[in-house]
């Protein structure tokens, strides 16, 4: 994995930043669309756990890569910030653990024997056009998260 890595791109109409820097205790993951850091949650969890693979493609989306499933003895931690709904804390909880899931998952495919580092994620996206009434997410919810793991993915892949 690179010491750090920085993409930005345009996702749903709103300019996205994503940056990645290892350390040698845990790894960081900024994800902003208001230019700062937002809040931010570690994940972690212990090495002896496994992670689940990928599930398979679906063959009505063949150009979408799955993710790996998050794991259930994933643990989360607030450090600093608050969100400020209880809907906007499930999405920011849903971030961190598959960003988190996402680095585990490449970084012991890149390499042989490694302990899981925490992943600290910082989340500060910018607030959704449409009315949000309800738990479910709506599209430009799902466009959004989408795009993030697709740089995310992206960053982790490079060399």
């Amino acid at each position: 994995m690179l010491q750090t890595a920085t993409i930005a791109r345009e996702i749903d109409g709103v300019q996205t930043d994503v940056l990645i820097q290892a350390f040698a205790d845990r790894i960081l993951v900024l994800v902003t669309q208001l230019g700062k850091v937002g809040s931010l949650i570690q994940a972690s969890m212990p090495s002896t756990m496994p992670l689940l693979p990928a599930p398979p493609p679906d063959p009505a989306q063949p150009n979408v890569i799955p993710l790996p499933v998050p794991p259930p003895s994933l643990q989360l931690t607030p450090l600093l910030g608050s969100a400020p709904s209880e809907r906007i804390q499930t999405l920011h909880s849903l971030y961190a653990s598959q960003i988190a899931t996402l680095v585990w998952t490449l970084e012991e495919a890149s390499v042989l024997e490694t302990d899981r580092r925490p992943v600290i994620v910082g989340i500060a996206l910018a607030k959704s056009p449409e009315p949000a009434h309800s738990s479910e997410l709506s599209d430009h919810d799902r466009a959004v998260f989408r795009g993030v793991m697709d740089l995310v993915r992206e960053l982790l892949s490079r060399k």
